[in-house]
């Protein structure tokens, strides 16, 4: 006699608290030259890891490197394909 266990399923309940928001209704981030240059760097040397990124810019928090870098990017990504 075969006995298998039945695999447990991922329970799947909708959020209704969700925090994402759309890139669209995003503020754009101003970063002074400075601040634009330490991420680029920080950015080649330790990838998307916007928490260390944050610690060597003042005043700034992951979130907003982040957010600032994925504007960026995607601006000039756009801007190429046409």
């Amino acid at each position: 006699m075969d006995r298998r266990r039945p695999r447990k399923q991922a329970k799947t309940t909708p959020s209704t608290t969700s925090e994402e928001v759309s890139s669209i209704e995003w503020e754009f981030i101003r970063m002074t030259d400075q601040e634009e240059d330490i991420i680029n760097r920080m950015y080649r040397l330790v990838g998307d890891r916007w928490d260390l990124i944050a610690g060597r810019v003042p005043g700034r928090k992951p979130e907003e490197i982040e957010r600032f870098w994925i504007m960026r990017h995607n601006k000039t990504s756009l801007e190429r394909r046409s």
